[in-house]
């Protein structure tokens, strides 16, 4: 079956840098939220979800990295979205590891990026934030923000530095992520350990108040470990988890296409899936599944294991924003 988007489009937007076009796409989108009649309106609620507290009009999200800086917000909900996830923002504006940092492997239809929280910080971001939230472009999905560690900082202050970014964004989203798996910031998943994650949680949760705070896991953990994260969370009062990170298993791509950053794509579905359906088992946590998702047939397999809600990002890159409205026509035929 034809697509415009993957036959014509993606080879075009294939040919540039891959970090080089994310670029000129995010500055597009941020164009058009500028717009007057770009409002990001809710559509009807036939797929309308309610999920720890907050009312999603659909249940499929895009994950952060997308829009680190939350610049794009309203375009990105006119596409479809029913909730945007902003960040990885951190409490230092860092430009990111060196590049060239982010990677295709068409062949696997994978992404490998080592990007490393390349964002503006977190006052920037409130400052923008502050500024749309109020107008009439505030989209009517939620929006949520996804904090992580400036490099700068020790692990040893790493509550402090959370902490400082929440403290800045705390106003303006409808829920937060701890971000304590990204492989690509030296010793940052070590903050997955109880020792390291309960106080985290639990400073997070207290100045937090009401408002859902999430935690992302990593793909590449033990059962034991995934154990001991589920433990923590629910006795420092987590609202959900989002499973999962990218991984750093790159076994599954072509071994000259291999170099170090985190792996999303087609090769970390079936972890993710596995980690997905553990966790509805072992808890009753609701999840946001992610990690994987890049066909209709994966998407619907997520929600017969339990997701609550998915969020998509390198499938959004491969399959193009009318991925979208194909999932969400494929669950309302099931109905």
């Amino acid at each position: 079956m034809f697509s415009l988007y993957e036959d014509f489009v993606r080879r075009l937007l294939f040919l540039v840098d891959p970090e080089k076009i994310h670029e000129y796409a995010l500055h597009a989108l941020s164009l058009a939220s500028s717009l007057p009649f770009v409002s990001g309106k809710a559509q009807g609620s036939p797929l309308r979800r309610e999920v720890f507290g907050l009312s999603f009009p659909n249940p499929v999200g895009l994950a952060a990295g997308f829009d680190k800086n939350g610049i794009a917000i309203p375009a990105l909900a006119a596409l479809g979205f029913g909730s945007v996830e902003i960040g990885t923002v951190t409490a230092v504006a860092q430009p990111g590891n060196p590049k060239p940092r982010m990677f295709r492997v068409p062949e696997s239809e994978a992404i490998i990026n080592r990007l490393g929280f390349n964002n503006r910080g977190a006052a920037a971001m409130a400052e923008r934030l502050q500024m749309l939230r109020p107008s009439r472009q505030w989209p009517a999905i939620p929006v949520g923000i996804n904090i992580g560690k400036s490099r700068i900082v020790p692990l040893e202050n790493a509550v402090e530095d959370y902490l400082k970014s929440l403290r800045l964004l705390r106003e303006h989203g409808d829920y937060f992520v701890l971000n304590v798996s990204s492989p690509n910031t030296p010793g940052l998943r070590s903050l997955q350990d109880p020792a390291a994650l309960g106080p985290l949680c639990a400073t997070l949760r207290r100045e937090l108040a009401l408002k859902p705070l999430l935690l992302k896991i990593a793909p590449d953990l033990t059962w034991k470990e995934v154990d001991d994260i589920l433990a923590t969370a629910e006795s420092n009062g987590i609202s959900g988890i989002i499973a999962t990170n990218t991984t750093i298993d790159h076994s599954k791509v072509p071994i000259s296409r291999r170099t170090q950053g985190g792996l999303s794509g087609t090769p970390l579905r079936d972890r993710s899936y596995e980690i997905l359906k553990y966790i509805k088992t072992r808890s009753r946590f609701p999840v946001i599944s992610v990690g994987g998702i890049m066909h209709v047939t994966d998407a619907l397999a997520r929600f017969d294991a339990g997701a609550d809600l998915i969020q998509l990002y390198t499938g959004f890159i491969y399959r193009g924003p009318g991925f979208i409205r194909q999932i969400c026509r494929a669950l309302r035929e099931r109905r």
